[in-house]
């Protein structure tokens, strides 16, 4: 993420205005979501066609893509990109073109993507079309140059969000309370002690007294949830809008490592994938890496992980919050009146998506009959899928590490992120077991 767009997400941190409902991202994840759902529920919408297994007993890798299931390709991706155009027609009018031009060969890739990962042998290693997006999104970015074009077309965090709000379909509200709070004990008991014991480790070990605005950026990426938690934490300590880039980088480098190597961990040492799921859920910063690390270990593994990483979004506005009110009064000596985040603005920063997840988990819980929810289910789990695989094609093409590690200068941000980040899996561990075991509480599974 480029300072210019720090600066324009931290510039726009104030209080809730009605026009932020069409004219915001973070809501069109809402109303796309809600567009997608409706559009199932009364039968426009069919599952989108995407190529099917092969390998083995499956057959060649025509079956996987014959010639009858192109048009229904290439529809899907015409129907994909009306939907994501719609959100970008009202929140960044000019960008309509250039997303024109390179949807298509980011949709393209997803293909691709599919294609490999649907190959039998592969895919029972965990090796499914999501790795495969990233992988071949990597290779691209670290390898090759990302044209410019292609890079309207890179929307991360618009694919993965509207993913969660379908999600939200999926798992019973009764089962979101039940996972919710236990999920409380590992991500708001972990998280704030992450935090607290990193920014102190970074002031009184490794004397960053002039880097406290990006010792806390840092932290709280770490601890809380990458990105959005960096913005918001810095924001609220003053940081420069460059220490808030460089933890984002910081971050962005590890979340891809770790959301490749810990579930073959959980696979290779035998965890058991629930609670490797919560493990993931609290430990992973990005919501999306959370997402597709934890599909590679089970559908209940994806739920469990991410209702955690949910929860521990909700943590942003209160943690920012706390910042702003710790440094006024410590560093800055002034009234707590003075911070510069009000506890009106907590629930403002806290991710819509969330919102639109537990609208669609109501819904689906108790408004519609069992014969409806079984008839829309495969299409929002079709576009789910797909806009999951479309977000890691997005995050392989953004993530050039040759870039990111040029804005990573001095050890003590490395130190810094690897002791916190150690200390945070093994108490999340920790904590994924004592709640996520089954010995203890009981699971609703």
């Amino acid at each position: 993420m480029s300072n210019l767009e720090v600066e324009k997400k931290v510039s726009k941190i104030q209080g809730f205005d009605l026009s932020t409902l069409w004219k915001k991202e973070g809501w069109w994840n809402v109303w796309l979501g809600f567009i997608l759902i409706i559009g199932s529920i009364f039968g426009i919408l069919n599952s989108p066609v995407v190529p099917k297994r092969w390998g083995g007993d499956d057959g060649g890798i025509l079956h996987s893509i014959p010639l009858e299931l192109i048009p229904g390709i290439i529809l899907t991706g015409i129907v994909t990109f009306i939907i994501f155009a719609l959100s970008i027609y009202f929140v960044k009018k000019e960008e309509v073109k250039s997303f024109l031009l390179g949807f298509p060969v980011v949709y393209l890739i997803t293909v691709v993507a599919y294609l490999i990962g649907n190959y039998g042998p592969w895919r029972h290693y965990g090796f499914n079309d999501v790795i495969w997006a990233l992988v071949i999104g990597l290779i691209i970015s670290n390898f090759f140059k990302v044209p410019e074009f292609l890079r309207s077309a890179i929307k991360t965090g618009l694919y993965i969000k509207t993913g969660l709000v379908l999600l939200g379909a999926s798992i019973l509200f009764n089962r979101v309370l039940t996972l919710g709070g236990m999920g409380l004990g590992v991500a708001w008991l972990v998280t704030p002690f992450v935090l607290i014991v990193m920014y102190f480790f970074s002031q009184k070990v490794l004397k960053m007294e002039n880097e406290r605005g990006l010792a806390i950026a840092i932290s709280a990426a770490t601890s809380v949830c990458g990105v959005s938690a960096a913005i918001a934490s810095g924001t609220a300590a003053k940081a420069k809008k460059e220490e808030i880039s460089l933890a984002i980088s910081v971050t962005l480098i590890f979340t891809v490592i770790m959301m490749v190597v810990m579930p073959a961990v959980v696979s290779f040492v035998g965890i058991d994938p629930i609670v490797g799921g919560a493990w993931l859920g609290g430990t992973i910063d990005a919501t999306g890496a959370v997402v597709a690390a934890s599909s590679l270990l089970g559908d209940e593994a994806m739920e469990v992980a991410s209702v955690i990483k949910m929860i521990q979004n909700v943590l942003i506005g209160i943690i920012s919050f706390g910042i702003a009110v710790f440094w006024v009064s410590i560093y800055e000596k002034k009234e707590l009146s003075e911070a510069s985040v009000g506890p009106k603005e907590i629930l403002t920063r806290v991710p819509k998506f969330i919102f639109g997840f537990v609208i669609a988990s109501l819904v689906f819980s108790f408004a519609l009959s069992p014969e409806v929810v079984e008839s829309s289910l495969p299409a929002i789990n079709g576009f789910r899928g797909l806009f999951f695989t479309l977000a890691f094609v997005s995050i392989g093409l953004e993530s050039n590490f040759k870039d990111m590690a040029k804005m990573v200068k001095g050890g003590n941000i490395i130190t810094l992120y690897l002791f916190g980040q150690i200390l945070n899996i093994v108490l999340t561990l920790i904590a994924a077991y004592i709640f996520f075991s089954g010995r203890f509480f009981t699971l609703p599974f």
